[in-house]
């Protein structure tokens, strides 16, 4: 499946047809659909007979085997914590070692095994690894072995939001695709087709990322978002050490374990608040929370352009270690507390609306 705004992407597969590199990087920001674009080029890849549109058809052998998850040439390479489930697979003790968000070397060798022998059926095979920044040094140093010694029909397909922090020698060795955001008509379109409530709000939040937009609105992130606005509009009125209290409490709430929001998605939350204060302060439009214009006006004209730059990028550096905190709790209170520090004990000079 592809969307209406990869139509230029989807021409290149066909002009490429027969002579793809072995190696693809797809870059672009999450949520605009480059998993989506990988798995139809991978079917199309598998597939006996595309149709003319370059699409795989759907009803071959191949297509059948990929449709029902068990095609042997089909590889992905993804963290554990984002495997979907077994129905038979035992529940993990409570207080148990979490799923890593990491892709570990110990699946690249696995890879590597599965790519000794030949293809299933003699032909071309595909490997997805996703998301690629997910790889540690040693990691990406196992794949990157593979890329410079490729087996014979092989397609590899890396997927990156983040392709800067992927090994300058991987990236040399892939043919980069660009995938950049959807025109804001496009995407506002598609959400407004598939009924997503409170559409242009969540696709302004999400950066202008459509599938963003649409996987918070069907996590309940609508609710999340406005209960967001109301904690964080409350400083520096409320105290910060609260705030991280109850903040702690949400992320460990039967509600937010089951919709995957956890700190790391709170923390860009942040960023994305403060980043709309210091716009502000500096004379620029709201591009995230547009429906708070006035709550986060009133808020960047109680600081001053260097503690509101000072506050963003203390914020920017949070993030770093918003993953594996080693203590959730101090790390949501220092968090707030700097955020909290931003305002100036003096009103600044007044923000031009």
């Amino acid at each position: 499946m592809i969307f209406e705004w990869q139509a230029g992407l989807w021409r290149r597969v066909l002009e490429s047809s027969g002579r793809m590199p072995h190696a693809l990087l797809f870059a672009g920001p999450a949520g605009g659909g480059k998993r989506h674009f990988a798995e139809a080029l991978a079917a199309r890849v598998l597939c006996a007979r595309p149709g003319a549109d370059g699409h795989a058809c759907g009803v071959c052998e191949d297509c059948l085997w990929r449709l029902a998850g068990n095609h042997p040439d089909l590889l992905r390479v993804i963290p554990e914590a984002d495997r979907e489930p077994r129905d038979d697979a035992p529940e993990k003790p409570e207080g148990g070692k979490a799923a890593s968000r990491q892709i570990v070397i110990e699946q690249i060798r696995e890879l590597q095994q599965a790519l000794t022998t030949g293809g299933h059926r003699g032909s071309q095979r595909v490997a997805i690894v996703d998301p690629a920044e997910a790889m540690n040094l040693y990691t990406a140093n196992a794949l990157l072995k593979l890329l410079e010694e490729p087996t014979t029909n092989v397609q590899f397909i890396l997927i990156s939001s983040s392709p800067k922090r992927l090994l300058p020698t991987i990236r040399s060795r892939c043919q980069t695709w660009a995938f950049p955001r959807p025109a804001g008509e496009l995407a506002a379109r598609w959400l407004l087709e598939r009924k997503t409530p409170d559409a242009v709000s969540l696709l302004a939040f999400s950066g202008g990322m459509p599938l963003a937009a649409a996987a918070l609105a069907e996590g309940g992130g609508a609710a999340g978002r406005k209960r967001f606005v109301s904690d964080i509009a409350s400083i520096p009125g409320k105290a910060p050490l609260r705030l991280a209290g109850e903040w702690e409490s949400w992320l460990k709430s039967k509600d937010s374990l089951a919709a995957g929001f956890d700190m790391n998605t709170l923390v860009g939350w942040m960023q994305r608040w403060v980043a709309d204060v210091v716009s502000l302060r500096l004379g620029g439009p709201v591009r995230f929370f547009p429906a708070e214009h006035d709550i986060l006006h009133g808020l960047a004209g109680r600081m001053t352009i260097d503690s509101a730059l000072g506050c963003y990028n203390e914020i920017n550096q949070t993030r770093r270690v918003a993953q594996h905190p080693l203590n959730a709790r101090l790390f949501l209170e220092d968090m707030l507390l700097r955020y909290a520090r931003g305002f100036a004990r003096s009103a600044a000079p007044a923000v031009r609306k």
